[in-house]
Parts: structure tokens; C-alpha cells; sequence
């Protein structure tokens, strides 16, 4: 076996290579750079540069030399500062993971900045006080404590256990969607915006992200109104600011009680944000143990109350139920010293001081007073009388079916006696009502950085705090249903038990357990989502997707959003102006948040992209769109208006992000929807050619660029832009002369200056630059290659190669009508903008002028079918359209009018139609003048011929000018500019031989010149000649005023040797005219008379 020695060596391309791939290279693949300048993508916003690169981080210069010169790694080591070891992208990986994410966007974290930061500290907290314990105190919230009774007194334990099962299932659905996407790698502070927005995109993630952000702002302020109403009503309600007069005005001045103290109690909470989130998150503990302590104490009095029910005992007049504080015994008179006298109830009855019957209510005088039980207990069987609802209206009095009762009218001044209903109820609007007690799922996906494991804990702390609380929910509504009498239940403020929280009529060991807890619980909850709000609105406004909220993303020198928490406080201080905790429409927002989780997971899921692994793997597609069903149920059977108001927001922040061009690049669903969905389209559209109904012209636009990489002439792009006005295909192309290898930089500089000048002209499409060692291959190859199966151009657009003549070098006009001949070879429709530099821009306006289209010879349609499409802009709207068409001697110019005009009706294009009968004449001296000219011009130039050494030396001339020149000459509106060398001194040695071969030439000379002269004229170019002289004058009479002139393009000669000639026709053809497009058709029918 053989021994081999391995030496060093060193690299002596070492120092080139580094220029070519190191600090000085410029790469031009990154789409979110601005050549030349090397730009840092981050600190515009743009947020996906990281993303993008498969690696997290740069390592320094020193190890990347280490890369580099690794031994067992030489044959690799050209592509380790691209290409780096797995080692080192182990490393990298791990150190990522640590990365705490805070308020900041994990494309920021990862920034250089970041990384000189302290080194923070790894998370540790576990699924239970990481996920569980604040999804619990999120969930659980103000409307168990105050609406929950309530809920089930007027739906009854059926239809509320029906209610439960809704919202529950539709948060649980969600919360598995929510797993297997925060499963699928890490996800920084945002939650479920940042979500949304990486699986979605920008458009559906800024607009989920603002409803999300609106949902947790009127969150905040529902929890205030539940606070206040908990203060006023039970707590302290001599607080009162405004009382009312009469009992009508009660809810009126209860409203604008609830303003007051919201409006003070808002501000002192944002304050408390304010100064530091600290605090908060310090008091968490303390309103997730009232939480928890209030709960326990209503089931410990449920379990009570099977031996030793509460004493809450509800005065009944008849079967209506009366408000226990305006009297102190229920009963109609009392007994005093032996004597009966009219009690309080008498005397709100009654006129005062008489126990004649005649002066009181005749309801009253017809019904007996009763006494029950507000709180019969778990044995008493009034489950039974809860089992079904008892929906009412507004003014309704709380009546109990069971009792003996006289029909009788009573007085309206005796109204206020009566519990009434506030609000009329039904089964939408409890659902719209119950479900923000739902809501809160989300609050251990957005501490996913200060968890240890958060791709375990996220979902077992999710679903089981769902688990619980839905447990929590049913066993209440159950309980409620089995303790509470019916009409306690259905009396909203506890007015039939003496003012009492109803729910704290059941626990124990006092009421005022659930009444402190709940009113801290609520406050805490207020706090929370005052804190949430804004730092997720920091979130959006720091993705730089939505400009006009870019001011919010700043904040303190700590981070903290002042900004944004400003913005959230005034627009809770509108949900407080409310005042109305039934009114307060948070759940809205987050019904379409969840419905766009589940979306984004069965997107992900059913197109099955690489990138979709999540280790949570309890999800499927269907359970999903089950999630998103329900979701949208829900908003349209709580609110079917409301649902269409936050729709419609949704839909505006959306449309007004695509306008804006939020352009990020996140891996979205959306974008593997579009690439399959014109998978889907591409396919169909390879069945077969279009219709003739649905041709259209799809534009290959050649353009020819300068030494600058600026695009020469950029009216031929906004020619393109007003015939298609954004519809259909347009491939914009130009070519690159040299070598690939070398001009791969170079091309995609040339790439995104198109693509600036398209984005300035607006005109939609794709851009498309080859490198070729030949512009004429070039052009062929952008010609067969461009596209994708159906979505092919039928059209090519290219300019005019201006100063044809003058030129001495023949590859301009040579390689204008080689494309000419390709077009044809491919069937290829061809538009030639003649003097576009004098086209409008899309700035200008024809107020008035022709379209003029000269119908020589018919080629499919395409002269009819280009005004028509051009007539759709705004510039050439006011123009008429004008067709003109040539009659010979033997032609019937009457009946081809007639035939024209009927042709055009048929096709619905209205156009004055004029036939031009062109008579038989002789050939004018002028015609044989110009052919004489332009023959003459050919045969002088073949004649032209160098000696042996003069090729030579020319042949060297020619290369130094092609290394000056990197552009290649392209069939444009203005010659190729040739840069000329200058002339090198040549030593020539002579000798008898080449002295009398000199001389010889030199006699020749006068020969050469008498031939020319004596030049006759070929009969065939005299006859062409004379067609465009005799066309160009009819024309130029015509339509020398004309906005634009359409006119056929005739081809090329089949014989190559005519080139020069056939370009000399086209000259004398166009003559005189200011705008002229040159057609030629693919040779099929594009325009129909059928529908």
C-alpha cells in the first residue's frame, strides 16, 4: 500500500479568493439589499435577512482563518465562511436557544448589538408556574364571578351547558392548532401574532395582530367595568357619585358612576404600567391566590349547603319578585304593641297612613306576600325548575312559574318595587357574553422565552388549563342550577338578596370572600391586559410592516412602550365610556384570532412544507378547520354585526398593508398557498392554447441597459405598463455580454435596476437577465426560455436600433432583425415603438387626438386588438380610434367600407373606418433615387476590403474594443455606443513585394468608384421601394396629426443578403411620423366576433 505524506501548502490564490467572497464582495443575491451599497437589511426593519440565512450567527475574522485552515477539512475550506463546519453550527444552535425573548423580536436578539449584551440568564420555569397557573388566571376572569349565575338563570343548565361546550371547545381546538405551532420552533415575544404573522404572512399577521391587539385593549377595559361594578354595587356603594331620582334614572346614573370611577381607575393602572411592569408581575401572585380561594369557597358552600343551606330569603308578591332593600319585614302590616299597623312594603304601596284597600295597588291588594329561600340547597331539587331557560325582555319583571298569582295592573309607580330584567336576553347574546371567559389561552405561548422547555410545557399547560377551567365551568353552571332559586339566578345584581354578589350568596364562609377575591381578581386581570397590549402592539410597530404605527415600537431606554401604552389607554378609555360590561365586544377580536391560529395550522399542515415538524403531534387538518368553523360561527351567532365591523377592520388593515408592500420574507403559508395554487393554475393552463376569447397580449419587453446599469430607454417599460394595465404576463429581459461565471454580480445588479425601474413605471411582472457570450444568442435564448408551461409571452416589444446608418459596426440592426426572423420562427407576435422617447408618460393625458391603425394585410387581429387594449388607460382614454385600409384599382373601395364598418360592429370596437385607394402609377424618379442611394451604400461598404495585415491589426482593434465595452449591443432605440481604442503605432517592414501591392490597390481605387457609379438599381428594390414610398405618403397625409399610428410590419427578406435593404424600407415606411408601432401578428386569431 502506499505511503503519502501530507504537507502544507500554501494557498496562492489565497488572497484573490478573499477579494472575491471575503469583506470586499458584494453579494447580490440577497434580494433585500440595494446594489452596490452593502446594506444592513435589520436596520430598515426588513427582519427576515436572518431568517433567510441558514446559519444564526457570524463568527469573527481570526475563526474563520481557523475554518479555513482546518487540515481534515482542505477540500472544503474555499467554502467554510459560506459553508461553516458542523461544529461550529452546533455551537451556534446552542447558544440560540438560550436567547431570552423578551419584548424584542428574536431577529433583533440575534442582531451585533444583542450579542455584546450580558450574556442573560437561562430560563427555568417550569410547565406549572411557566404555562398552567397564568393560562388559569387569564381564563378564569370577571364574568364567572358576575355573570355566570346569571347566564344560567336566564338559559337554564341545558342551553348553558350548551354554551359552555361552544366556547370551550372552540378555545380547546384552538389550543392544540396553538400547540403545534409553537411546537414548530421557537417563538419570541408576540404570541400569537408572531404566529399568524410567520404562518400567514405580513398582510394576515398585521391585521390579526391589530384585532388581537384591539381585543386585549377592550379586555382591559371589560375587567375595569367588572372592578367598578363589583366596587360600586357591593363593596362600597355609598361611593356613588350620581344617584337617581326615580327609579327609571337608576341605570343611567349607575352608567355615568362606572365612567367616573373607570376613567380614575384606568389612569391609576396605567400608571402603575408606567413605572414598571415589575410591580405587576410581583402582584400576579396575589390575584391568582384570590382567584383560586374564590372558587374553592363557592364549591365548599355548594357541598354546604346539602345540610345547612345559606339564609337568603326572597319576598314574593304574588309570583313577582321584589327589590329586598326598599323594606325591612315582608309583609303587609306588622304588629306593634298588640296593634297592626301597615309595614313598609304597606306604605310603598299604598298612600301612606291608610289601611283602606281603595288607596292602594290593586295588584298588591290582590296577591299575598311569601317569603322563600334564595338558596334552597344542593338536596332541595330545584335543578329541576333550572333545567330550562327564561329568556326576557327589557322591563321584564323576575317571576316564579310555581306560585299562585292574580293577574292584576298595577301602578307604573310601583315599578322600581319589582326586580325587571335590564337588557333582553337570548342564547346569542349569552354566547357573545360568557365567551371572554374563555379567552386567555394564549398567556403561555407569550412567556415561551423564560421557559425551560417550551415545546413541552406550551401544550400540556395549555390544554390543561383548559381542561380545568372547562371543568370549573360545567361543574359551576351545574351547581348554580341544583343551589340557587331561579329568580335569584336571573337577578343580575342581587337585588332580591338585599344587594348581594349572587355567587357570594353560595360560598363560604361569607359573601364577602368572592367579593374581595373577585374584585382583585378582576383588577389583576385589568393589569395583565393593560400590560400585554402594548408591548404587542411594540411588536408590530418594530416589524415595520404598518408605517404609520412606527412610533409606537419605541419606548424608555429599558424597552418599555410608553408610546404604545398611551395609545392602549386611550382606546380603553373609549370601551370605559361604554360603561357597560354586557356591551364591551372584546371577544370578537379574539374569536378572529383564534379562527386565524387554526387557520394558519391547516394551511401548514395540508401543504405539508418541509419546515412543518412539530413535536406537539396530536393535531390533524380537520380538528383545524373544525376550530376555525366554530370560531366563525360563534362571531356571526353572538354578533352577526358586530362580527362584519371586526371583519371589515381586519380587511382594511389588510388591503392597506399589501398597498403599502410590507415586503418581509417569513416562510408564510401563504406563500407555499400561492406556489401551490399556480402549480394548480400552471397545470391547467399546459392542457392547451388559449381561447382566441381570452387572448391577450403576454409582453417579452427586451430592453437594452448602459455601462451604468441603468435602464436606456424606460418609456419602452411604460408603454408596457399602460397596454396591460396589470393584467396578465409581462416578462421584462435584457441580456449581459461575457462570461457567466464573471458577471453573476454584475447580472443581478442589472436585475434589480430593472426591477426598480418596473416598480417606478408600475408595471407588474417578473425580470429575467441572461449572460451570453453573444447578444444574439442572448436574445434567442430569452425568446424559447421564458416562462413556465401555460404562462408563456406570445409577444415580444424591443425597440428601434436608432442610427442604424450612421454606423459602421453592422451587429445592431443585424442582431433588430435576427430577433425579427426568431419572432416569426416561434410564432411570436412582435411590437417595434418607433421614436418612443416621444411616447406619453403615464403622468400625461390625451384630452383629445386619433389612434390611427393602417390595416395593410391582416395578421390575426392584433392591429384591431392594440387600440382597443391601449384605450383602457387613462393617458390614451380620450383618443378615437381611426381605421384605415388600402384599396387597389380592382378593388370595390364602397363594399369594402361597408364590409369594414359591419366587421367592427360584429367585434363591438368603435372606430371611424376609411378606405384609401391607392392607384396604379408610374415609379417616380424620387423612388429610383433613394434605391439607387441605398444600393449604393451596400456595394460601397462589401467593397471594403483590407489587406492581410490591415485584418489583422483591425482584428486586435476589435478585441481591445469589446474589453472596453462590457455591454453587448442590443436592438435598441440607439445604436451600440463603441468606445474607440486608440490607434497603435504598427512597424511594418517593407518590401519589394508589398510596395507594388500597395500601388496596385491604389490604381484600383478610381475603378471601384467608376463601378459604383454605373451602379443600376435592382428591379425587385425598386418595386419594394416604391410600395413604402407610395405607403409612407398616403399615410403621413393622413395621419401626420395622429396620437400613435399602427401599422403592419412587413418581414424580413428571406435572402440574408438584403438585411441592410429591408432596413432602409422600414426607414422610408415611417417617415414623417412622430409615434409609430410596427406590428407584426404570431400567426393565429386573436380577436373574435363570437361571444
Amino acid at each position: 500500500m502506499p505511503h503519502f505524506t501530507v504537507v502544507p501548502v500554501k494557498d496562492q490564490a489565497q488572497s484573490s479568493y478573499d477579494s472575491l467572497e471575503g469583506v470586499n464582495w458584494v453579494d447580490y443575491r440577497d434580494t433585500g439589499q440595494d446594489y452596490p451599497d452593502h446594506q444592513d437589511t435589520d436596520s430598515v426593519g426588513h427582519g427576515n435577512h436572518k431568517e433567510d440565512s441558514p446559519f444564526l450567527s457570524s463568527t469573527d475574522a481570526a475563526s474563520k482563518k481557523n475554518d479555513f485552515y482546518d487540515k481534515n477539512l482542505a477540500l472544503f475550506e474555499e467554502e467554510l465562511d459560506i459553508r461553516p463546519k458542523v461544529s461550529s453550527l452546533l455551537s451556534r444552535l446552542v447558544s440560540y436557544t438560550n436567547i431570552t425573548q423578551g419584548a424584542k423580536e428574536h431577529e433583533e436578539e440575534e442582531s451585533a448589538q444583542a450579542s455584546r449584551r450580558k450574556t442573560p440568564k437561562s430560563p427555568n420555569m417550569g410547565t406549572l408556574m411557566g404555562v398552567y397557573l397564568p393560562c388559569l388566571q387569564n381564563i378564569f376572569g370577571v364574568i364567572l364571578f358576575l355573570r355566570l349565575t346569571w347566564i344560567v338563570g336566564m338559559a337554564g343548565i341545558m342551553q348553558s351547558l350548551l354554551i359552555v361546550l361552544m366556547c370551550c371547545s372552540c378555545t380547546m381546538l384552538t389550543a392544540i392548532s396553538m400547540s403545534a405551532i409553537a411546537t414548530n420552533g421557537v417563538v419570541p415575544a408576540g404570541g400569537a401574532y408572531f404566529m399568524i404573522s410567520r404562518s400567514l404572512g405580513p398582510e394576515f399577521g398585521g391585521a390579526v395582530g391589530l384585532c388581537f391587539y384591539l381585543g386585549t385593549t377592550f379586555a382591559s377595559a371589560m375587567y375595569i367595568l367588572g372592578a367598578i361594578e363589583i366596587f360600586l354595587k357591593y363593596l362600597v356603594p355609598q361611593a356613588a357619585i350620581f344617584h337617581a331620582t326615580d327609579p327609571p334614572g337608576s341605570d343611567s346614573a349607575m352608567l355615568n358612576n362606572m365612567r367616573v370611577y373607570g376613567t380614575i381607575c384606568l389612569s391609576l393602572m396605567a400608571v402603575v404600567v408606567f413605572v414598571g411592569v415589575k410591580y405587576v408581575n410581583k402582584l400576579a401572585s396575589l390575584f391568582l391566590a384570590c382567584v383560586i380561594i374564590s372558587i374553592v369557597s363557592i364549591y365548599a358552600g355548594a357541598i354546604k349547603s346539602m345540610t345547612h343551606p345559606p339564609e337568603f330569603p326572597i319576598c314574593m308578591l304574588g309570583n313577582r319578585t321584589l327589590v329586598r332593600d326598599r323594606f325591612d319585614v315582608c309583609a303587609k302590616t306588622v304588629i306593634k304593641g298588640n296593634i297592626t299597623v301597615p309595614s313598609q312594603l304597606w306604605d310603598r304601596f299604598c298612600l301612606p297612613g291608610n289601611m283602606s284597600s281603595a288607596q292602594c295597588d290593586d295588584y298588591f291588594i290582590q296577591n299575598n306576600v311569601t317569603e322563600i329561600p334564595g338558596i334552597p340547597g344542593l338536596g332541595s331539587g330545584i335543578i329541576r325548575e333550572n333545567m330550562w331557560g327564561d329568556y326576557l325582555q327589557k322591563g321584564d319583571i323576575l317571576e316564579k312559574p310555581g306560585l299562585q298569582s292574580v293577574d292584576a295592573h298595577g301602578a307604573m309607580e310601583n315599578f322600581g318595587m319589582y326586580v325587571s330584567a335590564d337588557i333582553a336576553t337570548s342564547f346569542t347574546l349569552l354566547v357573545g357574553i360568557f365567551f371572554p371567559s374563555a379567552t386567555g389561552i394564549m398567556a403561555g405561548s407569550n412567556r415561551s422565552g423564560d421557559l425551560r422547555d417550551a415545546q413541552k410545557s406550551i401544550p400540556v399547560g395549555t390544554i390543561l388549563a383548559i381542561t380545568t377551567t372547562s371543568l370549573v365551568y360545567f361543574s359551576s353552571v351545574v351547581l348554580f342550577g341544583a343551589c340557587i332559586e331561579g329568580v335569584v339566578l336571573r337577578d343580575k345584581f342581587g337585588d332580591a338578596v338585599r344587594k348581594n354578589l349572587v355567587v357570594g350568596t353560595l360560598s363560604w364562609p361569607s359573601p364577602w370572600v368572592i367579593v374581595i377575591g373577585s374584585f382583585f381578581s378582576t383588577v389583576g386581570a385589568g393589569l395583565q391586559s393593560l400590560t400585554g397590549a402594548p408591548r404587542l402592539l411594540q411588536a408590530i410597530a418594530k416589524d415595520n410592516i404598518i408605517p404609520f404605527l412606527r412610533v409606537f415600537g419605541h419606548g424608555k431606554t429599558n424597552g418599555e412602550p410608553t408610546w404604545a401604552l398611551l395609545l392602549t389607554g386611550l382606546i380603553a378609555e373609549l370601551g370605559i365610556l361604554i360603561a357597560s360590561l354586557d356591551m364591551v365586544t372584546c371577544y370578537l377580536f379574539f374569536l378572529m384570532c383564534y379562527l386565524f391560529v387554526n387557520l394558519a395550522c391547516a394551511v401548514q399542515t395540508l401543504l405539508r412544507t418541509p419546515n412543518w415538524r412539530p413535536r406537539f403531534k396530536y393535531y390533524h387538518w380537520a380538528l383545524s378547520f373544525l376550530g376555525m368553523s366554530m370560531c366563525l360561527a360563534l362571531m356571526f351567532i353572538s354578533s352577526w354585526y358586530y362580527a362584519i365591523v371586526a371583519m371589515g377592520i381586519a380587511g382594511m388593515i389588510y388591503k392597506y398593508i399589501e398597498y403599502q408592500g410590507a415586503e418581509k420574507e417569513w416562510g408564510d403559508g401563504i406563500r407555499g398557498l400561492s406556489l401551490s395554487g399556480a402549480r394548480y393554475a400552471l397545470l391547467r393552463l399546459e392542457v392547451g392554447p388559449p381561447h382566441t376569447k381570452n387572448w391577450r397580449p403576454q409582453l417579452l419587453v427586451l430592453l437594452k441597459l448602459d455601462e451604468d446599469l441603468h435602464v436606456k430607454y424606460p418609456r419602452l417599460l411604460t408603454f408596457a405598463s399602460q397596454l396591460k394595465a396589470g393584467k396578465g404576463l409581462t416578462i421584462v429581459g435584457s441580456v449581459i455580454q461575457g462570461n457567466f461565471l464573471d458577471s453573476y454580480g454584475e447580472m443581478q445588479a442589472a436585475e434589480q435596476a430593472i426591477k426598480n425601474m418596473m416598480e417606478i413605471e408600475r408595471v407588474k411582472g417578473f425580470c429575467q437577465v441572461v449572460v451570453a457570450s453573444k447578444v444574439r444568442e442572448g436574445v434567442v435564448h430569452l425568446i424559447q426560455s421564458c416562462g413556465l408551461g401555460g404562462m408563456k409571452h406570445n409577444t415580444v416589444v424591443m425597440g428601434w436600433p436608432y442610427g442604424w446608418r450612421q454606423s459602421e459596426d453592422p451587429r445592431a440592426w443585424k442582431t433588430f432583425i435576427n430577433t425579427v426572423r426568431c419572432t416569426t420562427a416561434a410564432h411570436l407576435a412582435l411590437m417595434v415603438p418607433k421614436n418612443v422617447s416621444f411616447y406619453p408618460s403615464n403622468h400625461e393625458r390625451f384630452t383629445d387626438g386619433n389612434i390611427d391603425v393602417w390595416w395593410i394585410v391582416h395578421d390575426g387581429g392584433m392591429l384591431m386588438l392594440l387600440p382597443f387594449l391601449l384605450k383602457q388607460h387613462k393617458v390614451w382614454r380620450k383618443c378615437k380610434m381611426r381605421i384605415f385600409t388600402v384599396a387597389q384599382m380592382d378593388d370595390n373601395s364602397i363594399q369594402m367600407k361597408k364590409d369594414l364598418a359591419t366587421f367592427l360592429y360584429q367585434l363591438r370596437i368603435e372606430a371611424e373606418v376609411e378606405v384609401v385607394e391607392m392607384h396604379d402609377s408610374d415609379i417616380s424618379a424620387y423612388t429610383y433615387e433613394r434605391t439607387l442611394m441605398m444600393e449604393q451604400r451596400s456595394q460601397m461598404l462589401r467593397q471594403m476590403r483590407l489587406s492581410s495585415a490591415e485584418r489583422q491589426r483591425e482584428a486586435q482593434l476589435v478585441k481591445d474594443r469589446h474589453s472596453l465595452v462590457r455591454m453587448g449591443s442590443l436592438y435598441s432605440d440607439e445604436e451600440e455606443e463603441v468606445v474607440e481604442a486608440p490607434p497603435e503605432k504598427v512597424q511594418m517592414t517593407w518590401t519589394r513585394e508589398k510596395c507594388e501591392a500597395e500601388r496596385r490597390n491604389r490604381n484600383n481605387a478610381p475603378e471601384n468608384f467608376r463601378e459604383l457609379m454605373s451602379l443600376k438599381p435592382d428591379q425587385s428594390n425598386v418595386r419594394r421601394m416604391h410600395t413604402a414610398v407610395k405607403l409612407n405618403e398616403v399615410i403621413v397625409n393622413r395621419s401626420h396629426d395622429a396620437r400613435l399610428v399602427l401599422l403592419n410590419m412587413p418581414g424580413p427578406p428571406r435572402n440574408t443578403d438584403g438585411d441592410e435593404n429591408y432596413m432602409e424600407f422600414l426607414e422610408v415606411l415611417t417617415e414623417g411620423l412622430e409615434r409609430v408601432l410596427l406590428v407584426r401578428g404570431g400567426g393565429r386569431e386573436v380577436i373574435t366576433i363570437y361571444s
